[in-house]
């Protein structure tokens, strides 16, 4: 007989790593319910693994309250939409060889692990429609962060004619739709960050900052966390790298550099990772260590799930939206 997936996820994880996923998402679950924020960073490739097709739905239904991710995650969600039916899975990937890895790149296919994004089809058919806004606001003089040149983008249509999949299943789309925040912390690390690079450099864009990167997201993110805080607000980081490293890190900067009193610290944490626990690694840090740089405290709500992102995140989803 069939069941819910939330159904069966109460049945069956009930210990170690499955017992922490279920306690993550009860206590994320719990800080919604009373009237909190969920701050979700994205790290690794998550939208070319399409977690869209959960994350999507969290924004809907009002879930997710700001977005921090990589530049790579913020393109990659669009990427997948516009040339969804050109990708490629490579489920040997393990067994290539050098020669097999020049053939993809020769066939401008770039691998991401078991999966190959179309160069001419994503990248730069998203490319050609993103620098006609950078031109734009350029030669007016305004200046956007990258998720809005990705919004705006989207909401003029260029793309509409390329989709390729159901554009419900893009969470860029959704936090569009929905207005809600996005942090795109070192942007330019990403290929839409290469490709403006090389159109400041030709001269074609004249004002490198046109597109507004890092220290302004901080103050743009301090801005909103000032304004949200007085509710509590959460951090759920799938990954680890900057997506998460960056935006965790307002809460000490608001206490320690700029003086603020009474701001609360983040209400709720949970860490999806397989990032060893070392000597040095940020990204394997037990929650713990967090309290000893002001984001967290003592009593804070807190949860690691050690276990693969592509996998857990979508159950975690499942069970907060009751699937």
């Amino acid at each position: 007989m069939s069941q819910p997936v939330s159904t069966f996820i109460r049945h069956h994880y009930r210990h170690f790593n499955a017992a922490a996923l279920v306690d993550a998402a009860d206590g994320y679950s719990k800080l919604i319910d009373n009237g909190g924020k969920m701050l979700v960073s994205l790290a690794g490739a998550m939208s070319t693994g399409e977690l869209g097709l959960s994350l999507a739905e969290m924004i809907r239904r009002d879930k997710v309250g700001i977005i921090s991710c990589t530049g790579a995650n913020l393109e990659e969600d669009i990427f997948n939409l516009v040339a969804h039916d050109y990708y490629e899975r490579v489920p040997h990937y393990r067994d290539l060889t050098p020669a097999d890895e020049q053939a993809l790149l020769d066939r401008h296919m770039n691998r991401v692990t078991d999966t190959c994004i179309p160069e001419m089809e994503a990248m730069r058919r998203l490319e050609k429609a993103v620098f006609e806004e950078w031109m734009a606001a350029d030669g007016a003089g305004e200046r956007y962060f990258p998720h809005e040149f990705m919004w705006r983008t989207i909401k003029s249509g260029k793309l509409e004619q390329y989709y390729q999949i159901d554009p419900k299943d893009s969470w860029v789309i959704a936090a569009m739709e929905k207005n809600i925040p996005i942090i795109v912390p070192g942007w330019e690390d990403s290929t839409l960050g290469n490709m403006y690079t090389s159109h400041v450099m030709t001269g074609e864009i004249k004002n490198v900052h046109t597109v507004r990167t890092g220290i302004e997201y901080m103050i743009y993110l301090a801005d909103w966390y000032q304004k949200t805080a007085p509710t509590p607000v959460g951090f759920f980081q799938i990954g680890g790298g900057i997506a998460g490293d960056f935006p965790i890190c307002v809460v000490p900067m608001l206490h320690q550099d700029l003086q603020l009193e009474d701001i609360p610290v983040w209400a709720y944490f949970c860490q999806i990772s397989d990032s060893t626990t070392s000597f040095g690694s940020y990204s394997g840090a037990v929650p713990n260590e967090k309290i000893t740089w002001g984001k967290l405290e003592a009593d804070t709500p807190k949860y690691i799930i050690e276990s693969d992102a592509t996998i857990v995140a979508p159950l975690v989803f499942a069970l907060i939206l009751g699937w």
